[in-house]
């Protein structure tokens, strides 16, 4: 088996525009419900649905829940069918080790950890698996700047 080429850590605008503008797909890992719009874990997949990306929900908790956003509700990142762009993470750094099997198995392009997320080792990870790394800045906030 080939060693995939190494992931990097973007965080340059040009980077940053590159990701966005090529991302049809996202992945919301630890997305909330309708019941918590007002959080940020579902607000950003909001908005992202509402720009055109197709949003693909993958809650942590919400056993009864089969679908947010209209969408279909996935249990794991990996049975996500098709490529996936990026995952988009709102889980609490300490929570982060426990899903990066599953990140891994799906390989998506990037994994992007939201505002106050930050984790080197699980980044470390995750690029040594050719999986290119953002972390603590918020998806909505960068697309709308760098995805037009």
């Amino acid at each position: 088996m080939n060693t995939p080429a190494p992931g990097r850590e973007l965080n340059t605008e040009d980077d940053l525009r590159a990701l966005l503008r090529g991302a049809t797909r996202v992945a919301v890992l630890g997305i909330k419900t309708e019941a918590q719009s007002d959080q940020p874990a579902y607000y950003v997949p909001s908005y992202l649905a509402g720009a055109g990306v197709e949003v693909i929900p993958v809650p942590v908790y919400y056993p009864e829940v089969t679908t947010i956003l209209g969408r279909p509700v996935f249990r794991t990142v990996a049975a996500i069918p098709g490529a996936v762009d990026i995952v988009d993470v709102f889980r609490r750094p300490a929570d982060l080790i426990a899903h990066l099997d599953d990140l891994i198995a799906a390989r998506p392009k990037a994994v992007w950890l939201q505002s106050g997320i930050r984790h080197p080792a699980f980044c470390d990870a995750l690029r040594a698996a050719g999986v290119d790394v953002v972390q603590d800045r918020c998806l909505m906030v960068d697309h709308r700047r760098l995805a037009r």
